[in-house]
């Protein structure tokens, strides 16, 4: 998992995209990894392009479409990686599967990418590709999100790192991870994990909610034992999403 030699950066040339260079910069940088930038564009890319009918009818203009957007990237990469060498990668089709196919082509170690959502509609947040690759992805993936464009993006390098864990079997990898990650960096890592108990009138969910409180403490203890992590580790009683922003912007 750790250290990242090769760092896969999807590019469609969104002001959310240009927000993560930085980010994308201080892991190269950090972990000495290489970089391979990745365009994927559709149809509507070769429509926008086409000064006429003709031009779309023409069999050698999907070719000069893709010449086009080649350079494009090129020129993305000299101008918000100077001096640093990259894969450069263009194809057409959807650019989740295509990022997931690059992925494994190019044995990435991370996937760093933005996501485009804005506004209230949570589950509209990630935006759909982001959502394909995650779900798809096997690789470690870095997205990150701001509710607008006027928020603040989280400072580098990383200081503070929140482990949100769960029951399921990926915990300890993640934990695994997170510990690799706030070492490398020098960073105070916590640990934390959310139940949520029903919220209902006359029902007393008091014993309950201490029998959850205790098996999640004993679990997290439990896992910090076998990799040796030493770290604070909290539980709260929450809405899961709100409880894991509490707990980081705390």
């Amino acid at each position: 998992m750790l250290p990242f030699r090769r760092i896969l950066f999807p590019v469609d040339y969104s002001e959310p995209c240009r927000a993560v260079v930085p980010y994308a910069q201080d892991m190269l940088n950090h972990f000495s990894a290489e970089l391979t930038l990745v365009h994927a564009y559709g149809p509507a890319t070769v429509v926008a392009l086409a000064r006429n009918q003709h031009e779309l009818t023409d069999p050698n203009f999907p070719e000069q479409v893709h010449a086009i957007e080649k350079q494009r990237l090129h020129d993305f990469a000299l101008q918000v990686f100077p001096g640093q060498r990259a894969e450069l990668i263009t194809e057409t089709g959807e650019p989740g599967s295509i990022i997931h196919k690059v992925a494994q082509q190019q044995q990435a170690d991370l996937i760093m990418l933005s996501t485009h959502g804005y506004g209230p509609v949570r589950r509209l947040l990630l935006g759909s590709v982001t959502a394909k690759v995650l779900h798809d992805a096997t690789t470690v993936i870095w997205t990150g999100i701001r509710s607008s464009l006027t928020d603040p993006m989280p400072a580098i390098p990383y200081r503070s790192i929140v482990c949100a864990l769960d029951d399921t079997s990926e915990a300890e990898a993640v934990l695994q991870g997170a510990a690799a990650l706030a070492s490398s960096y020098g960073a105070q890592l916590s640990l934390l994990h959310v139940i949520q108990t029903p919220v209902t009138p006359r029902v007393d969910y008091g014993p309950y909610k201490t029998e959850l409180t205790d098996a999640a403490y004993n679990r997290l203890r439990e896992l910090q034992s076998i990799l040796g992590v030493d770290a604070p580790a909290a539980v709260i009683d929450a809405p899961i999403s709100d409880g894991v922003r509490d707990e980081a912007l705390r």
